[in-house]
């Protein structure tokens, strides 16, 4: 009888272990940057993703982060994800813009969705689904997760007032994403640079001005020593979200409870970098103006109505690009819901 008893507790654990699934290996993930991690808000994210990854998983989960250029250049890290070179990056969907028309949605929309719209788009509209499904249809092997977003940027770097819009007819100047397409419809010439490659192309007098990120990053970066005027509100960017690209294979090879870990810290630091981004700005503005001789200066209304009329043209030009359209129309009529909601719940600004 014992040896009956024996034989069938041998026979069971022999077939649990035949039908439990394999559980995946440790995963490395080694993942280019950007954005230097020194730029608080913009490289500091993926650091603190790096150790919480680590410390969630009980060492399961590993990333090597490589600083810009180290392993991979910024505006490469879509192809070597997708192609398996590395198997993780860190950027903004709005460096893809020459591959896919839809991608600067994704990152920055000029005047608006803010960043607690931008995040009811993304997890509770339909964001994340048409975002995944941008690269999935242009053919890319990733994974994408939003896992950064900041408050609203500056507006931009300038040697002098800007007061009408013939003032920027022009102006040679860094410009990012939606917003530089406005800034080139009223005749400036835009590139856009890596924040690395800023500063010299400011020295060299390559570019006039600039725009880049928030106070306390374009300080970092020392915009102040060559251009005094920084203009404000942010209307390019209000708010804008960073994303961590995983190898499409990489990601299917983690378990469920890998990809969740994944997924979860990623959405601690869009609420981590929020908060990093709001907490430092004023300190940075305060230097700016009493140590280095910065001009905070606010957009009159007649140039704000000259950026909104012609953002909406270029919105409109875009549109006719049906991957553009789709998203486009879908984040505007999230927006147009989220317009009540926003008008009755929070104070007025004036």
């Amino acid at each position: 009888m014992r040896k009956l008893i024996l034989a069938t507790a041998a026979a069971a654990a022999l077939s649990l272990t035949a039908t439990a699934p394999a559980q995946a290996g440790k995963v490395l993930l080694k993942a280019p940057i950007a954005f230097g991690s020194h730029l608080p808000g913009l490289g500091t994210p993926i650091i603190r993703v790096a150790e919480e990854l680590k410390n969630a998983s009980g060492g399961d989960i590993k990333m090597k982060v490589y600083e810009p250029k180290k392993l991979v250049a910024p505006f490469e890290i879509l192809d070597a994800v997708s192609t398996g070179k590395v198997n993780a990056g860190y950027a903004t969907a709005g460096y893809w813009a020459g591959k896919m028309k839809a991608a600067p949605l994704f990152s920055a929309v000029p005047f608006g969705p803010e960043a607690g719209e931008y995040m009811a788009w993304l997890y509770y509209g339909n964001g994340m689904k048409l975002y995944q499904g941008m690269y999935d249809e242009a053919g890319y092997n990733v994974k994408v997760l939003p896992c950064a977003i900041i408050a609203p940027e500056t507006s931009g770097w300038f040697s002098k007032p800007i007061e009408k819009p013939e003032d920027l007819q022009g102006l040679k100047m860094r410009f990012f994403g939606l917003g530089g397409k406005v800034m080139q419809k009223l005749g400036v010439s835009t590139s856009l640079l890596p924040g690395g490659e800023i500063f010299p192309a400011l020295e060299k007098k390559a570019i006039d001005a600039t725009e880049f990120s928030m106070p306390a990053i374009d300080k970092k970066l020392g915009f102040h020593k060559l251009v005094k005027y920084n203009y404000f509100p942010g209307w390019h960017q209000q708010a804008t979200v960073f994303e961590l690209l995983i190898n499409g294979d990489t990601w299917k090879k983690m378990d469920k409870s890998q990809q969740a870990t994944v997924e979860n810290v990623c959405k601690a630091s869009m609420a981590h970098s929020f908060a990093e981004g709001e907490a430092i700005q004023f300190e940075a503005m305060k230097e700016n103006v009493e140590k280095n001789g910065v001009k905070i200066m606010t957009w009159n209304d007649t140039m704000l109505a000259t950026f909104k009329s012609t953002w909406e043209d270029v919105a409109a030009e875009e549109s006719k690009d049906a991957s553009f359209k789709k998203v486009y129309d879908d984040l505007t009529t999230f927006r147009d819901g989220y317009a009540l909601w926003k008008a009755n719940a929070f104070l007025p600004r004036k």
